[in-house]
């Protein structure tokens, strides 16, 4: 079934992880292969970040190969849109990530993108990869086994596991990400959650128009396609697949299966 590729719900021309999918039929295919592909393709940068607690007590900054955490001015500004500063001597540090006072990494799995920005209280587990320019914010919590593109928000109190966010991909407030993929320019309302446990035993069926398939998991959240939108307090239940430019009202609770490109889940 075409409509199942992951290049039916990705663009993967020049997208750095599209080996992620490569050669799989079934997109959901992609929640498998999460853990070796980014334990495979990162490159760790946090050990020095590390020696400094896990929970850090100073601002640190990372530029490149070199570690600081002192003689510099930060000037905040949207990290996503390049606009976060760091300043040095009169210089300005291109490209320079910043890991605040009381943000958490639990382990040396981690690898941090340039202008990346990790506010305090975000927690961090590895395997992760978090691409450049992506604002990690207060409060958040990356459990392991992600994937975090390029200008992405993994917002406040927000939590993901197993789970990847492509390029400019968003979640900006209290949302739960679960064994899902988010493609690029996703955005996720205020409080969305992709429910990923299916409580009753047994493989996820999925209906797409008249056939039901099956995928072998128990936890599956969700699969949005590029640019699929979300409103505040949107629920998607386990096994739900939406093609590119779907749009999802407020309070809404998706259920599972397919909808295709620029459906409109709401009321009625």
């Amino acid at each position: 079934m075409e409509e199942l590729r992951p290049e039916a719900f990705f663009e993967l021309d020049g997208l750095e992880c599209a080996a992620l999918f490569q050669g799989l039929d079934r997109v959901w295919l992609a929640l498998d292969r999460i853990k070796d592909y980014v334990t495979s393709e990162m490159k760790p940068n946090v050990a020095d970040i590390r020696r400094h607690g896990e929970t850090l007590r100073q601002n640190v900054v990372l530029w490149g190969e070199t570690l600081l955490t002192e003689g510099f001015e930060l000037k905040p500004g949207d990290a996503a849109k390049g606009l976060f500063e760091v300043w040095r001597e009169g210089q300005r540090l291109e490209g320079a990530s910043v890991l605040y006072a009381g943000a958490s990494l639990m382990d040396d799995r981690i690898q941090i993108g340039p202008g990346v920005v990790v506010e305090p209280g975000a927690l961090i587990k590895g395997p992760t990869i978090i691409g450049a320019r992506t604002e990690v914010r207060q409060g958040a919590y990356i459990r392991g086994s992600c994937l975090v593109g390029r200008a992405c928000i993994v917002g406040h109190v927000t939590e993901m596991k197993n789970a990847v966010m492509l390029d400019g991909a968003k979640a900006g407030h209290f949302a739960y990400l679960g064994d899902s993929i988010l493609g690029r320019d996703v955005n996720l309302g205020a409080g969305t959650k992709l429910a990923n446990l299916k409580i009753v035993p047994g493989p996820m069926r999925i209906r797409v128009g008249d056939r039901t398939l099956e995928a072998d998991r128990r936890k599956f959240g969700a699969i949005l396609g590029d640019g699929v939108e979300t409103g505040c307090n949107s629920v998607t239940s386990p096994g739900t697949l939406m093609a590119p430019r779907c749009l999802v009202a407020p309070n809404m609770t998706v259920p599972a299966g397919y909808y295709k490109r620029r459906t409109i889940v709401r009321p009625g």
